[in-house]
């Protein structure tokens, strides 16, 4: 009790005059206890001001982040899930309540775009002594800056770091930025794991590839284990390593590893521990593992991208982005490249990039080479995978198969299918789509520098214009071909009917047309344009048609083969009567006439003349055109000929029909229809049926003629062409128009424009038949 009274009388003042001592006493002892002790209000204020001065500074720093968080239109919400840090943190931050960090500062400057503008405001540590060591290990590398693009793989790398079991593999080709991904996510995940993150370079695709037992040495050192307590036993240090992260919480970055061997050793038990991988490997045999494959950047991240680096206009950035090959790694460089030339602007960077043989030199600041990137992918290779490396890059398509690797490596399929597939996993092929593999731009100018393959490019020559020989048999039937000999060896693929040489075709005519500009001055060039024309003609690719014939009939000339060089400018005129350009065509036509004439091939004077009936034809010259095909027509009925003899009956069936004579023109088209049924030219029998039924409708025959293009259209539909399916529509709106049907007719004629819209009315008579009804 005496305590507490005591402790009274020191909380409250003494009254004056209450004690013994008198007033002076009672005012004597206030005065001593409000008195402060010389030296102490100066340590007090002291401090007062260094707070003063963190709270200003984080005051600051809260202010700048919420300005710029605003002016990005981000609620505290929005910001914490891309920075990753809690919305209470945040709030906090930018109220002078908590302190900022460096961390936080770079991923939001990446956010906003703001480089430098948070950093300069964070806080500077107080000079606090420390008495124990850090325990919370972070080796994490410094963020990279201007890093963009990769929002979806950023989520999913979380998700999966978020999820139990928690190892994520990033795999990618060189330069693609796995590192700066897995960084960034680790930074952002980093405050979650109690003990901290280890970061570790792996090496490798380097020469010398760091060991697991190094690599738990390293790891053990990190952990502050002392250097005699590692053992040299590589399964004790193991061991140790996995005792050390016993209930503990770790994020371990393992970076640039070269397989699954290397890193599984380094992988912990504990399950609060997570782990990112890099690698240029996709390891697949990492089963404990959810993958995230990273390709090249968006188009407009990329452009982005450079724009921030180089200052370049936006179609510019494109440009220079494109050239790059959109990966991070060679647009950094290339805006090195700028930095280190004073004298350059940006339209020299671009001039500088723009020729492809040099690309790769000018992707070079010195320090960092994209060729040594791709360089350090291709060592992991062993020798059979490295020789086919370089030998496709010789396939001057997009794309290609199984069996085109076959054919330039010499290889059986098996052996061609397990080197292309481990070449996929290297990330120096991809795979647009099952069974088939490409390369990127950069990667295929890497991997076609030094390559001398004129073996095994004729090889592939040989192997193309057999295959396109073989497809053109199942698709177009019993035409006349000329014989050409192959040699040996060479891989077969087998066409058991005309709608698999009809998909090989559409998925090769792109590698065909490439390789027949690139076969040059050679008889396999016009070989190929020559079994390719049936496939341009059911497809309409007016384009690719005449582009190969030109470089055909070039290439027959330059042989010698006069044949060959007739037959392509006929075939060469077909396609430009098809379009509709017919003063190229006759020309073609004429030329064709003279060669065949000088050479004495009947056939192909025969052939030639019918043709170019078809052009006078279109002119309005029906009398010519007539005269000219009722003479083909008496030579191939002469010669045997059913087929040629079929589609010049046909062709005699639209000029009748245009001279008005179309009930004779229809029975014409119907005694052909059976021919054609009966060698199996389907896409014949469909312009028939078309044919049919413009005859009917000039006719006036209005019910029969809608039954013929109905029919057209379904088999049209099924055959693959949709010209044909348009001009049938096109028939069959006319016909509902005719008969007072409106609806019906607009219907048929939005059905045309649909498969294949801007049908010449001078080649389509339907088409022409449809502007009367407007």
């Amino acid at each position: 009790m005496a305590r507490r009274g005591r402790a009274r009388v020191r909380t409250r003042p003494r009254p004056a005059g209450r004690t013994g001592s008198g007033r002076g006493a009672g005012a004597g002892a206030d005065r001593a206890v409000r008195k402060p002790r010389p030296g102490v209000c100066r340590i007090v204020i002291l401090g007062a001001r260094r707070r003063w001065g963190r709270m200003t500074a984080r005051a600051t720093f809260g202010a700048e982040l919420r300005r710029q968080r605003t002016s990005a239109g981000l609620s505290l919400t929005e910001l914490a899930g891309r920075v990753h840090y809690s919305k209470g943190y945040l709030s906090k931050v930018e109220t002078g309540l908590a302190a900022p960090n460096s961390t936080l500062a770079a991923l939001c400057e990446s956010e906003f775009g703001t480089p430098g503008a948070l950093t300069a405001l964070v806080p500077a540590e107080t000079g606090k002594r420390r008495t124990r060591p850090d325990v919370r290990p972070s080796g994490l590398p410094p963020v990279t800056a201007e890093f963009t693009g990769r929002d979806a793989e950023s989520r999913a790398v979380r998700e999966i770091l978020e999820s139990d079991g928690g190892v994520c593999v990033i795999s990618g080709m060189g330069g693609a930025g796995k590192t700066a991904l897995a960084v960034r996510c680790a930074y952002r995940l980093e405050a979650s794991f109690a003990d901290g993150s280890l970061f570790l370079d792996l090496r490798g695709t380097s020469g010398e590839p760091v060991t697991p037992a190094d690599a738990h040495d390293r790891l053990l050192r990190i952990l502050e284990v002392p250097a005699d307590r590692i053992p040299a036993d590589p399964d004790d240090r193991a061991a140790l390593f996995r005792t050390c992260l016993r209930g503990r919480s770790f994020l371990l970055v393992l970076d640039n590893a070269g397989s699954t061997g290397q890193v599984r050793p380094l992988l912990p038990a504990e399950p609060k521990c997570r782990v990112v991988i890099t690698s240029r490997s996709r390891l697949p045999a990492l089963d404990e593992a959810e993958h995230v494959s990273l390709g090249v950047l968006p188009s407009a991240a990329a452009a982005a991208l450079v724009a921030v680096l180089t200052g370049a206009t936006p179609d510019a950035a494109r440009r220079i982005a494109d050239r790059c090959g959109r990966l991070p790694l060679a647009i950094r460089i290339a805006a090195a490249r700028l930095r280190a030339h004073p004298a350059w602007d940006v339209a020299e960077l671009e001039r500088r990039l723009a020729d492809e043989t040099r690309r790769l030199g000018e992707l070079d600041d010195g320090e960092r080479s994209l060729a040594a990137a791709f360089g350090l992918s291709v060592r992991q290779l062993e020798q059979p995978e490295a020789r086919l490396f370089g030998l496709l890059a010789l396939h001057p398509g997009p794309d290609f198969d199984v069996t085109a690797a076959q054919a330039l490596g010499c290889l059986d399929a098996v052996e061609a299918e397990r080197l292309l597939d481990r070449l996929h996993q290297a990330y120096l092929l991809t795979q647009p789509e099952l069974g088939r593999f490409g390369f990127h731009d950069l990667v295929k100018v890497f991997a076609g520098s030094g390559v001398a393959g004129e073996d095994a490019f004729r090889r592939l020559a040989d192997f193309s214009v057999a295959t396109a020989e073989r497809a053109d048999r199942a698709m177009s039937g019993p035409r006349y071909r000329p014989e050409v000999t192959y040699p040996p060896g060479l891989p077969k693929v087998e066409f058991p009917d005309q709608d698999s040489a009809i998909a090989w075709f559409r998925a090769e005519w792109p590698n065909l047309v490439a390789l027949c500009r690139r076969t040059g001055e050679s008889e396999r060039c016009w070989q190929l344009a020559f079994f390719l024309r049936g496939f341009f003609y059911l497809t309409k690719l007016w384009d690719p048609w005449i582009a190969t014939h030109r470089w055909a009939r070039a290439a027959a000339e330059a042989v010698g083969n006069r044949w060959a060089a007739a037959t392509t400018a006929a075939n060469l005129g077909i396609a430009y009567v098809d379009r509709g350009d017919l003063d190229e065509a006759s020309q073609c036509y004429r030329q064709a006439l003279r060669e065949y004439r000088e050479i004495g091939d009947r056939h192909g004077e025969a052939t030639a003349l019918a043709h170019a009936a078809w052009a006078e034809h279109y002119r309005g010259n029906h009398e010519q055109a007539l005269r000219d095909l009722r003479s083909a027509a008496d030579f191939y009925e002469l010669t045997g000929n059913r087929r040629s003899g079929a589609i010049t009956t046909r062709g005699v069936a639209l000029v009748l029909t245009a001279l008005g004579r179309p009930a004779e023109a229809a029975r014409l088209v119907e005694e052909t229809l059976s021919v054609f049924e009966e060698l199996g030219l389907e896409l014949d029998v469909v312009m028939g049926l078309n044919c049919l039924g413009w005859a009917r409708f000039r006719a006036g025959d209005h019910p029969d003629a809608q039954s013929a293009y109905r029919e057209a259209a379904a088999r049209a539909e099924a055959c693959g062409s949709t010209h044909e399916a348009a001009r049938a529509y096109l028939g069959s709106g006319n016909v509902a128009a005719a008969q007072g049907m409106a609806e019906e007719a607009a219907a048929q004629w939005e059905r045309a424009d649909a498969a294949h819209p801007d049908l010449d009315p001078v080649t389509v008579g339907e088409a022409a038949a449809r502007a009367e009804f407007r």
